[in-house]
């Protein structure tokens, strides 16, 4: 290791434009496609009194309100980690009581990962002035040299959804409301209820994402300059509002919508 920082120290000698950075390095990263099937939906109180007089329920969508993440390292496997992941999921479903317009109801999905993934050691710990963890103290100075975990998710693809009496499917397996943080309830308009229903509702969604492992590195890199702004600020003002909208760009893609080959380059089908 000393070698090989002598040789870099060595091609980088004549370098003048060279600056140090402290930034983020990425150690190891994956990326994971999961298909999760029947995920019991909680629903808010409103929606469970229309849920339990549906005939007949379909999944509008889903969408991704928040991902906690946490890290431990692995015993017997130095620098390798386990990344638990919890993934809290707003699920819009239409709801059909009868022969007229479906109602549209919410609810709550969860669904937990477990990966392992490499995030190398390190012993010393680092403290910025800029972060005050107040009384988390006492539980965040013994992880305070662990490396961080990056989880990126876009929302997840609905695939399905289904209506069962409540008595003819086993329900042990779900979380208690109880068990929700408080910021993730206060996304829904209503209470979220888990007790004596007539029916539940299972949902099945597709998720991608990528997971990351990033510690704190200095690194010394080529600079040319400053990034200093060379564009003036454009604004509207109120004796001249038009003076903007004139200078704007027409947009001709919203009246022309792309042709399918516009989309090949970009985004290959892998279906043949």
């Amino acid at each position: 290791m000393k070698e090989n920082r002598e040789a870099c120290d060595r091609r980088l000698g004549d370098f003048k434009d060279g600056v140090c950075i402290h930034t983020d390095q990425v150690y190891d990263s994956c990326r994971e496609r999961d298909c999760i099937e029947d995920v019991r939906v909680i629903l808010t109180r409103c929606a469970q009194e229309k849920v339990d007089r549906a005939i007949n329920v379909k999944v509008k969508s889903a969408e991704v309100i928040w991902v906690y993440s946490d890290l431990e390292s692995v015993p017997f496997n130095r620098g390798f980690f386990t990344v638990d992941i919890k993934y809290f999921f707003k699920i819009i479903l239409d709801v059909f009581t009868g022969v007229g317009r479906p109602t549209e109801v919410e609810g709550l999905a969860t669904f937990d990962k477990k990966v392992i993934l490499f995030g190398s050691e390190g012993n010393s710990k680092v403290f910025s002035s800029k972060y005050d963890p107040g009384s988390q103290i006492s539980t965040m100075w013994e992880k305070n040299n662990l490396p961080n975990a990056i989880v990126e998710v876009v929302d997840p693809i609905a695939l399905s959804a289904k209506v069962v009496d409540s008595c003819s499917c086993d329900c042990s397996c779900c979380c208690e409301v109880a068990g929700v943080p408080d910021n993730i309830c206060r996304c829904f308009h209503d209470d979220l209820i888990l007790g004596e229903q007539d029916k539940v509702v299972f949902v099945t969604l597709g998720l991608f994402t990528i997971i990351k492992i990033e510690r704190n590195v200095q690194l010394r890199i080529p600079a040319i300059d400053f990034c200093v702004p060379t564009r003036e600020c454009l604004a509207a003002t109120e004796e001249d509002p038009c003076g903007l909208f004139n200078s704007l760009r027409f947009p001709l893609d919203e009246f022309f919508p792309p042709q399918k080959n516009e989309f090949d380059d970009d985004n290959p089908c892998c279906c043949k």
